[in-house]
């Protein structure tokens, strides 16, 4: 019986299988933007090569999918969603546009103000008011929702967002208008706040649920032509769609809360990254997974991932909770320009899997960081993609050629810019998502993975200080892997303002007794099996205007002092957060929260390799580091456990390349991974 993990990025569809035995094998395929599901099963075909059967033997014989997937996220990048309204309380129609009164970069004075994803005449304004303690102000009006619905068909909207006033309350008029809704216009998907973000803060609900209901459509019309592809190839286990925060869920689930799978791709990531942790056994990582079109960046402190709730992405906020991961415009197929002063820039502009790099030889022309890795000899031009693709080294000169003109440098020299300025890049992005969160770099250690963090690994670690590199053998492929390892997740939550002080612990234990019940019970219907609780909580000082999420598993809630231990978890928070607490303020909960977390026979690790004699470097290659040598090549997957490789020095798998600069040295670990000592 195998696991399959599917990552589709923007260059290409990884895939990894895992067997009863834990043994992995990986495949890649060129994406396909137009519709990724034919990538995915062209890389299913490839995967099924490498295991040696056919594509519907390799599904019939496989127990569960698990999918990362960007359509949710490149719905937004590109505005190409659907034609969206928006039914809101009278009088409240603009919230969209007026946010919070606040730029999202409110120090930037030359932002432009983003177009919001439903136009003005689309939002409807419907006679209803509940006032802020649920009570109702304006009973719902019938003809208004009427007028409303006759709009809605005459404009032809293809999905409607439904948020009213204080609905977090009391639902009852979002839930009857979303009747209505449904009734009139069956073929339209429709979003209601109540379901998608049940919790005060008007603006953040409203976002959450528009950006719900403007990618959802889309997302559901991928994952249904995902779902018949794989049945008409003989798949019928479940599909589950990794979210964006580290969990995954049904396929059904994710089509109905579209939104919280807007960061589904880079989770992937996270998870393999939280999994390889518990297998180092090092808990401080830093995950640096590089790709084709984009880096992303995230942190693992004493073994787990951080969370954030204020994610945006595309200008629009999303407030569902969801990994905290920074994302470069930074990747292999990143564009390499010189701007109207004379600069070097590379990124965020990105050749994608078509045309591509030039060195693809599918009519890309510009220089991008691959062209570079090629032309500074980092890579094998016959042994891309193990041997698949062929890389065109004359393309990749004359492109670095074009590019180095403009700066009056060779070809070569171009590439050596190309690839200093993208690892600056991503190393100053690193360095302000490790400081953002409170931490020193220096502890921690990078983990390196997508198809080309290898080759920018060491150089990244020289530039923070840090003194040690791991990557691990699926490295091109560990998002997908890392999905395998994920636990079915169902979060809820409820907005119940009182400072600790003063709120009963009854009433408290009360409120996370029933959202146990009620996701408890969502959760029995997805799974049989062993289910487990993750309760946390909103909360603030008195007179600050934001939240911080405070995980509250360590509480004992049959204590007496309950409130107390309440309160000392978010001082040690905040202080953790910002270095600082007010143990005299009043500390006021706002949202209190549950995880209901599925438990599934999750990937086993990896196999160990075999110890014995060193083995012997391959080949070897003219490479250029800040000079032209001859640099030996060694094959990963004929590595010995124990061996030692001291750069300058490339390690080569059919996925991905390693480069040891002088004074690293790489050993072999018992799983075949590279743990990297970085030289001074």
């Amino acid at each position: 019986m195998y696991l399959i993990g599917i990552d589709v990025g923007g260059t290409f569809t990884d895939l990894v299988s895992v067997d009863e035995a834990g043994r992995v094998v990986i495949a890649k395929s060129p994406s396909t933007p137009e519709d990724p599901s034919i990538g995915v099963v062209e890389g299913l075909a490839r995967l099924a090569e490498a295991l040696g059967i056919t594509r519907e033997a390799l599904l019939a014989e496989t127990g569960r999918i698990v999918h990362g997937t960007t359509v949710a996220t490149n719905a937004l990048l590109q505005r190409r969603g659907p034609k969206t309204a928006l039914l809101t309380t009278e009088g409240h129609r603009d919230v969209l546009e007026m946010r919070e009164g606040l730029k999202w970069d409110r120090y930037n004075l030359r932002l432009a103000r983003p177009d919001p994803l439903v136009p003005r005449e689309l939002r409807l304004g419907i006679t209803e008011r509940l006032r802020a303690d649920g009570g109702v102000e304006i009973p719902l009006d019938e003809a208004s929702v009427d007028r409303a619905i006759r709009r809605l068909k005459r404009a032809r909207v293809e999905a409607v967002a439904i948020a009213f006033l204080h609905s977090y309350l009391d639902d009852r008029h979002e839930r009857q208008v979303a009747a209505r809704v449904r009734e009139a216009l069956p073929e339209v998907y429709v979003s209601i706040s109540a379901e998608i973000f049940p919790r005060i803060k008007e603006f953040e609900r409203v976002s959450t649920t528009v950006v719900n209901a403007y990618a959802g459509p889309t997302l559901e019309g991928y994952l249904q032509r995902l779902g018949a592809r794989l049945a008409e190839h003989g798949y019928r286990a479940p599909i589950l769609i990794i979210q964006s925060h580290g969990g995954v869920v049904p396929l059904e689930e994710a089509i109905r809360v579209a939104a919280g799978a807007v960061l589904s791709g880079p989770a992937g990531g996270v998870a393999g990254a939280k999994a390889s942790a518990g297998l180092l056994g090092h808990g401080d990582l830093i995950p640096f997974d590089m790709g084709g079109t984009s880096t992303d960046i995230s942190l693992i402190v004493d073994g787990e991932p951080t969370l954030a709730a204020d994610r945006g992405i595309a200008g629009e906020r999303i407030a569902l909770p969801s990994l905290d991961i920074v994302t470069l415009g930074a990747g292999g197929g990143s564009i390499a320009s010189v701007d109207v002063g004379g600069v070097l820039q590379v990124g965020p502009a990105s050749a994608g899997a078509d045309p591509g790099p030039a060195c693809y030889g599918q009519g890309g022309d510009a220089a991008t960081v691959t062209d570079a890795n090629l032309v500074l000899g980092y890579l094998d031009p016959g042994n891309f993609l193990g041997g698949r693709v062929r890389l065109d080294d004359a393309a990749a000169t004359a492109a670095l050629t074009r590019l180095g003109a403009a700066l009056d440098l060779d070809a070569v020299q171009a590439a050596a810019g190309v690839h200093r300025v993208v690892n600056t890049k991503m190393a100053e992005g690193i360095r302000l998502a490790a400081v953002r969160r409170g931490v020193d770099p220096r502890r921690f250690a990078l983990l390196a993975f997508g198809g080309a963090a290898g080759l920018h690994g060491t150089d990244l670690a020289r530039q923070l200080d840090i003194t040690r590199v791991v990557v691990p053998r699926a490295a091109s492929v560990l998002s997908a892997w890392g999905m395998l390892a994920s636990d079915l997740r169902f979060e809820v939550a409820r907005t119940h303002i009182g400072d600790t002080g003063r709120l009963d612990a009854e009433t408290l234990r009360a409120l996370y007794g029933e959202l146990e019940a009620n996701a408890g019970t969502t959760m029995r219907g997805w799974h049989p099996g062993e289910i487990g609780f993750r309760r946390s909580a909103d909360m603030r000082y008195g007179e600050q205007v934001f939240e911080i999420d405070v995980p509250l598993d360590h509480v004992d809630w049959a204590a007496g002092d309950l409130m107390d231990q309440v309160a000392r978890a978010f001082h040690a928070r905040h202080e953790e957060l910002f270095t600082y607490a007010l143990p005299e303020s009043d500390v006021v909960l706002v949202n209190a929260k549950l995880a209901a977390v599925g438990h599934l026979d999750t990937a086993p690790s990896e196999p160990e390799i075999a110890t014995g004699d060193p083995t012997p470097a391959t080949s070897t290659r003219r490479i250029h580091l800040d000079g032209a040598l001859d640099a030996p090549i060694f094959a990963l997957d004929r590595l010995a456990a124990g061996q030692q490789i001291p750069g300058p020095a490339i390690v080569e798998s059919p996925t991905t390349t390693v480069l040891l600069r002088p004074g690293d040295t790489a050993t072999v670990t018992p799983l075949g991974w590279l743990d990297i000592q970085v030289g001074d």
